[in-house]
């Protein structure tokens, strides 16, 4: 997800790394201050000592540990949508074959649309979409604790989970808190998105989560996981899916 609200402010906004820098410190401030966006913050204003910025200059192919991987596979296995990570992975994966994108981008056509919204109100839409896909990410990954926690017979303290995250690894945020009080007010919660807090976060942030990825379409710029994130939200509020139609197929 940063690594896409990266990508539009470089490829919609045409903003400079310094300028990038200084909003993700703005951003490291309030509610998404994390580990993560404290050193996307330092990354992108880190010269190398020729004096030039080092991020340009790093190849844009990840490989992966097999973490996510592991997820996805456990998310498929246990039957839940763990949309984020799997596509998360998936970008990895087509990040990857940098030889076939390169011969690819001189010869597949992309769009001619040019932003020409308003700058400020985009970044502030692209700020809640982040901590809005970010909270339907957890959701998500809590989806997938429940379900083994029933198919195991697990006792699962969910709150405390979240807080052994916080303790010192690289989801480690202030945002984890706020799961913490979730789970500690109802920990029969069956989803993160049902909680009140979060459901007023998703309810003031999920008009920018379209803003974001209808401009990201129009423009041509790839925003799996921002997508992912918003096709599992109205999804998920949606007392009524085409699956009878899969169902008659079947």
């Amino acid at each position: 997800l940063i690594c896409e609200a990266y990508h539009l402010m470089k490829d919609v906004l045409g903003m400079e790394q310094e300028e990038m820098s200084l909003v993700f410190d703005e951003w490291n401030k309030g509610e998404l201050d994390s580990f993560l966006i404290e050193i996307t913050r330092d990354i992108l204003k880190y010269k190398d000592s020729d004096g030039k910025y080092l991020l340009p200059k790093i190849r844009d192919s990840a490989g992966q540990k097999g973490t996510g991987k592991w997820t996805g596979i456990s998310a498929l296995e246990y039957g839940i949508p763990v949309t984020l990570i799997g596509e998360a992975v998936f970008a990895r994966c087509l990040s990857s074959l940098k030889e076939e994108r390169v011969k690819a981008s001189k010869s597949l056509p992309g769009s001619s649309y040019k932003f020409n919204g308003d700058k400020k109100e985009f970044l502030e839409n692209l700020r809640k979409a982040l901590f809005a896909s970010k909270v339907i990410s957890y959701a998500q990954g809590f989806m997938l604790l429940r379900e083994a926690a029933k198919v195991n017979n697990w006792n699962l303290n969910y709150g405390s989970v979240a807080l052994m995250w916080r303790g010192g690894c690289i989801i480690r945020s202030a945002f984890l808190g706020n799961i913490k009080d979730a789970f500690t007010k109802n920990p029969q919660l069956s989803n993160l998105l049902l909680d009140p807090y979060f459901s007023e976060r998703i309810r003031v942030s999920q008009q920018a989560m379209r803003q974001v990825v209808s401009t990201a379409a129009l423009v041509g710029v790839p925003v799996p996981a921002f997508s992912t994130a918003l096709a599992f939200y109205d999804g998920y509020r949606s007392d009524m899916l085409p699956a009878n139609l899969l169902q008659a197929q079947r």
